[in-house]
């Protein structure tokens, strides 16, 4: 048997009990410890305690932990909980992945990433890292997006990794084909520190597909997982899975995605935490993009570089006004009268009072003040008796 007092051997073996975001394991866990938690599950699992699957004494201890989690729900956890409790041994697990190099870290540890607690009760108990776990607390942006990404998806998911390596930033993102592979292959290329969330155990990186791209993520950034090794990567675990990576960055931006594509819900579960979140727009026609402008219909804010991501997670004033230079426009800043003048004068060539008068439908007092403006302001020049516009 193992020691059930150790907290990293209590943890890993809640991360095998449990399913992810499970609220009654996590106030369970957070009110007893994940010792004294154990020791409750087992008490309150024996057979002598009849078909409802938790002893009276057992449920009243546990009824005011939370006021969502009613005696039903409480023999409902226990009878989840109850068969995974046989020869369970998270010793085996913890060999695992010392094994493969990487380790497993609990809330306390000098690495353990503290914007996880924003997930309240849903929080991981552990996390199984192979890589650098100092990689999980920097500063990070999520980009994450469609599985089946087009060309245009790709070159945007690589443009904002490569721009916001540039600007400091880890980037976080699921490890899928796609928008999320695109992703990371633009942070390794340019040496930045990408981070891989798994939905099943580091043991066996998935997909398979992306097994040599995972490894080198692991080798420059760090590849993450609530689940146990051996864990199989269901599709429940990918939806749970998401919540880490919105809670693992400071905002999440979606490149590419369908109407219902997965990565909405990483969106969602950003926006349930405080998070900002953003969508790249695509092409009207492309129904790849459908998510995206549905969440920007839905209030997401839009961005197109990674200057515009930059600002969107910075306080206001904190950062320039990083928007590309425009050359000013030839009639910009000017009132009516001003613009018909200046636009009345020849692109090449010089013209005369008189003739401006006839071109523009101005009369000549007025011509002559708005010329003197113009000439003060250095839009055009005198030529002799003529005039002409300044060259740019």
């Amino acid at each position: 048997m193992f020691d059930s007092t150790d907290e990293v051997l209590a943890r890993a073996a809640w991360s095998r009990i449990t399913e992810p975001r499970d609220r009654a394991a996590g106030v369970l866990v957070a009110a007893r410890g994940a010792a004294g938690a154990l020791d409750w599950v087992a008490r309150a699992s024996r057979p002598a305690n009849g078909p409802a699957g938790i002893a009276p004494s057992a449920a009243t201890q546990v009824l005011g932990l939370d006021a969502e989690l009613t005696a039903a729900h409480w023999a409902g956890a226990v009878a989840r909980w109850a068969p995974r409790l046989v020869d369970l041994d998270p010793r085996r697990e913890v060999r695992v992945i010392s094994r493969l190099g990487g380790q497993v870290l609990v809330p306390g540890d000098v690495d353990w990433p503290c914007a996880l607690n924003d997930l309240g009760p849903e929080a991981p108990h552990c996390l199984w890292v192979r890589g650098d776990p100092g990689a999980l607390s920097m500063d990070a942006v999520a980009l994450v997006g469609s599985r089946a990404s087009t060309s245009y998806g790709d070159q945007v998911a690589a443009e904002l990794a490569a721009g916001l390596v540039d600007h400091g930033r880890a980037i976080v993102s699921g490890g899928a084909f796609g928008i999320d592979a695109a992703a990371h292959r633009a942070t390794i290329a340019v040496g930045g520190v990408p981070v891989a969330v798994m939905a099943g155990g580091l043991d066996r990186f998935y997909p398979a597909g992306n097994a040599e791209l995972l490894a080198r993520v692991a080798r420059q950034g760090v590849v993450v997982s609530e689940a146990p090794p051996g864990t199989s990567p269901m599709r429940q675990r990918f939806l749970s899975r998401n919540r880490l990576i919105a809670a693992l960055a400071g905002s999440t931006v979606v490149v590419e995605a369908s109407w219902r594509s997965g990565a909405l819900s990483t969106a969602h579960h950003a926006l349930g935490i405080g998070r900002p979140v953003a969508a790249v727009p695509g092409p009207v026609t492309s129904v790849a993009s459908a998510g995206c402008h549905r969440l920007l219909r839905e209030g997401a804010d839009c961005v197109t570089d990674a200057a515009e991501v930059i600002q969107l997670v910075s306080p206001i004033g904190s950062v320039p006004d990083l928007s590309p230079e425009v050359a000013p426009g030839l009639l910009d800043d000017l009132d009516a009268e001003q613009a018909q003048v200046l636009d009345a004068l020849p692109a090449r060539a010089s013209a005369d009072v008189a003739a401006l008068v006839r071109a523009s439908g101005v009369a000549e007092h007025r011509i002559r003040s708005c010329l003197g403006y113009l000439e003060l302001a250095g839009r055009v020049r005198r030529d002799g008796s003529r005039w002409r516009r300044a060259k740019a």
